[in-house]
């Protein structure tokens, strides 16, 4: 054992673990260990961004990149109470960061010292993350770290990842005492476990029985790293994969079988083979209500009447909205190699037997191509949505990382985009928090600094965490920010259009006295902080500009003024209760 303060012991435990960055923002309750992560620089980077939720939505996406978790620091009070929104989007995701918070000295508990959350419990801030992390640890002596640090670092990567939060009392980091740093933790991809022989061969008989199966695939499937053996059973079975947001990329969007996402603003293809379809076979999904037409039967599926086989690594997923007829606890990845295996006992099995329902399918796909493809390329101004995803799919590399934000663009990408690699695709799904992709661009670009990294946000998304370009900077990180600039609060300006006839309030853009529409000018804004920025206004304007922005190399903004009254199709629903869901514009739901 060595004499420590508890900041040395905190730095040096993360550089045991390959922690390269420190994502956090200073302040007097952890100014105390600044001097740990001044000593420790060459192993170990402070970026510090210029506000804390951005630190936790930047740790978030570096680890959907990575699969490496890294760290955010915040203090006492205001800072860390930031984090809330990034925990809350991380969890809701299955994404690891530790979050180290700090809290008053343990001398002041219950004193109501200095931003002391007091009355109910004394240093009572942990239970304000209690909801959004996947634990809370709490030490309040230096001799305490180790096993809080180790217990820690094992919760957040092993099963189903998730943040966890590590709250520190400000005097922790500074007194000493006689410890030794834990063990390295060995949980991140150690527990793989399979299925059962017993489920294995039930899964076998239903494939062998089923007619019409689709493969629907989502954040497991990317975390277990397990799109080539998805991608081979989908080849050698012919059978089509539907895939959501998070899971898009694991088989390439431009695979003939890669049918998009399943939903009211999913693809056609997907919704039509999800509801006629008599076996899915479920691998790291949800089936949250935008992903199932908020569990309409009919719309997106048709379960009970489909069989369903339900893989997850969490428990609780299985049988939380639709029972299934397997349902099996496993990593993704082992559970395609054991059905891979045991496919090679099932000659009976083949890409020929579901070959008539694969003609269907394609059939469902010249449909809906013949019925989208004229508008990608309509030349327009302002431009197209259509158009604008359509040319940033052409002149963006196969290895680009697209970070998207909460917006109505997220539909249009979630509906067109194929995403040709896994994690490459970067969504804030399940909690749709606006300045993930404004700020997690960044800790892409930290994660994988030799690819271009792209954000796509709305204007209401970028003007909510602008200061994104003070980092950008800073670091000399080459991000691309495209602002698809409508004017508005799209998607929910179309909701009252949809809804409630149009009377619109509180979600366009415009100037109080003139009535016209506001928006500051963006491209400007990026050079006043030292980066470059373009304003695109013509369709034949926005390739070039893209491309220019991506060979520069440096931090730009790219405003690119999008027509706001060409809404998505919607080839699925979705219900805010109690108020009535619309029917698709294009397609019809289907009972079985």
């Amino acid at each position: 054992m060595s004499r420590m303060k508890g900041g040395e012991l905190i730095a040096d435990y993360l550089v045991q673990e390959n922690v390269p960055y420190v994502f956090g923002i200073c302040g007097h309750g952890n100014v105390g260990i600044l001097d740990a992560l001044h000593e420790r620089k060459d192993k170990i980077t402070l970026v510090s961004p210029r506000h804390e939720q951005c630190a936790g939505h930047m740790a978030d996406a570096y680890f959907r990149v990575k699969h490496k978790p890294v760290a955010t620091l915040t203090s006492t009070g205001p800072g860390s109470a930031n984090m809330v929104m990034s925990l809350a989007t991380a969890l809701a995701d299955s994404s690891a960061f530790m979050a180290i918070t700090s809290n008053v000295p343990t001398s002041q508990h219950n004193r109501a010292p200095f931003q002391e959350l007091y009355h109910h419990n004394q240093a009572d801030f942990a239970q304000v993350l209690r909801p959004v992390v996947k634990r809370s640890f709490q030490p309040s002596r230096v001799d305490m770290l180790p096993l809080a640090l180790r217990q820690a670092m094992d919760t957040m990567v092993s099963g189903r990842p998730g943040p966890v939060n590590l709250d520190i009392p400000y005097n922790v980091y500074q007194e000493e005492a006689d410890v030794e740093l834990p063990p390295a933790s060995v949980q991140h991809g150690m527990h793989r476990p399979g299925c059962s022989d017993i489920d294995l061969q039930q899964c076998l008989q239903l494939l062998e029985q089923a007619h019409k199966p689709v493969f629907f695939i989502g954040h497991g499937a990317t975390l277990s790293e397990a799109g080539a053996e998805i991608t081979a059973l989908a080849e050698a079975l012919g059978i089509p994969v539907i895939t959501s947001p998070n899971g898009m990329g694991c088989i390439p969007g431009n695979h003939p079988l890669a049918l998009g996402f399943i939903g009211r603003n999913g693809a056609y293809p997907a919704n039509e083979a999800g509801r006629r379809s008599d076996l899915v076979i479920t691998l790291g999904t949800r089936f949250d209500d935008r992903s199932s037409s908020s569990w309409k039967p009919g719309y997106s599926w048709n379960f009970p009447s489909t069989k369903l086989i339900h893989v997850d690594i969490d428990p609780q997923e299985l049988g939380r909205n639709y029972a299934p007829t397997v349902g099996i606890i496993a990593d993704i990845k082992t559970f395609a190699q054991q059905l891979q295996r045991g496919l090679a006992g099932k000659p009976q099995i083949t890409a020929a037997k579901f070959a008539p329902w694969l003609d269907e399918v394609r059939g469902w796909q010249r449909q809906w191509d013949t019925f989208v493809s004229p508008h990608f390329e309509s030349s327009t101004s302002p431009l197209r949505p259509e158009f604008v995803v359509g040319t940033l799919q052409k002149v963006l590399p196969d290895d680009v990382i697209l970070a998207l934000d909460s917006g109505v663009h997220h539909n249009w990408f979630m509906q067109f985009w194929q995403s040709k690699r896994p994690q490459s695709m970067l969504n804030s799904w399940g909690y749709s928090s606006m300045g993930f992709g404004v700020c997690g661009v960044m800790g892409a670009q930290l994660a994988a600094p030799d690819r271009p990294c792209v954000a796509v946000v709305g204007d209401g998304g970028f003007t909510m965490a602008p200061y994104v370009l003070c980092t950008a900077v800073e670091q000399n990180l080459p991000v691309v920010w495209i602002v698809w600039n409508n004017f508005a609060w799209g998607a929910i300006r179309d909701l009252q259009y949809g809804l409630f006839d149009g009377r619109e309030i509180g979600t366009a853009f415009y100037h109080g006295e003139t009535g016209e529409r506001y928006n500051p000018d963006f491209a400007a804004w990026a050079r006043a902080c030292g980066a470059d920025g373009y304003t695109v206004k013509r369709p034949q304007d926005l390739g070039a500009t893209v491309q220019a922005a991506l060979k520069n190399k440096r931090p730009c903004v790219i405003d690119v003024h999008v027509d706001s009254e060409v809404r998505p199709p919607s080839t699925g629903t979705w219900e805010l209760p109690p108020i009535p869901y619309k029917e698709p514009l294009f397609g019809k739901p289907w009972r079985a």
